[in-house]
């Protein structure tokens, strides 16, 4: 089928965020005297939320509303001052949207990160590119792996959602595209291993971004 579109996660997929929201997390974490955890578990805090992400981190025994609400906010203010001290696009995405762009094809990014932030994420690390739709987390929306991010993606562009390559690095990703009917793709340089990509429906795992092409 000929792709028209390509809808991106934006965390593990076009940007290696993941020392600044373990450092972030980290901090908030040790200020209050509770453990911290190493840079590998984190790879499995991130992708549902940043809500989500807290509660991983917090001992179990620390999992209730007032406390995650405490440290969410906490988080978000520190994470707002450190957010791309370390963060930056992985090697060989700007070439691959540059690529994408010379062809024409309509890029998107859908993320479980806050709208605010995801917008602020493409703003300042990936201004060259004009993304055609940017969204994030929104009270009112369901977070990945519920479809309705990706098929308000598709409406806006009014590309039907099966001409969508959807790049995604985890579970939540895999679910997503199919559930909004899009093809699945997996990137391996990102924060899930490919046994997870592949149980979740992932059709095409891709080791760097330059191999997106060959499925055009």
């Amino acid at each position: 089928m000929p792709y028209k579109a390509i809808l991106f996660d934006l965390d593990g997929t076009l940007l290696n965020t993941l020392e600044d929201l373990h450092n972030a997390a980290n901090r908030v974490l040790a200020a209050r005297g509770l453990p911290t955890h190493n840079l590998e578990e984190y790879r499995y805090f991130i992708g549902d939320g940043t809500a989500m992400l807290i509660t991983r981190a917090l001992p179990e025994e620390k999992r209730n509303d007032e406390t995650i609400r405490a440290y969410l906010k906490a988080f978000r203010e520190d994470y707002g001052r450190s957010w791309k001290v370390k963060t930056k696009p992985y090697d060989g995405v700007t070439e691959m949207l540059d690529e994408l762009t010379v062809r024409g094809l309509k890029i998107a990014v859908l993320s479980n990160k806050s709208h605010e932030f995801t917008n602020r994420c493409v703003h300042d690390l990936l201004p060259n590119w004009t993304f055609d739709v940017v969204l994030g987390q929104r009270g009112e929306v369901p977070l990945k792996p519920d479809p309705a991010g990706a098929l308000e993606v598709a409406e806006r562009l009014n590309i039907p959602p099966a001409e969508f390559l959807y790049l995604g690095d985890s579970a939540v990703d895999m679910k997503t595209a199919i559930a909004a009917g899009m093809f699945p793709v997996g990137v391996l340089w990102g924060f899930r291993p490919a046994e997870e990509l592949r149980e979740n429906g992932a059709q095409e795992l891709i080791e760097r971004p330059s191999e997106v092409l060959n499925l055009l």
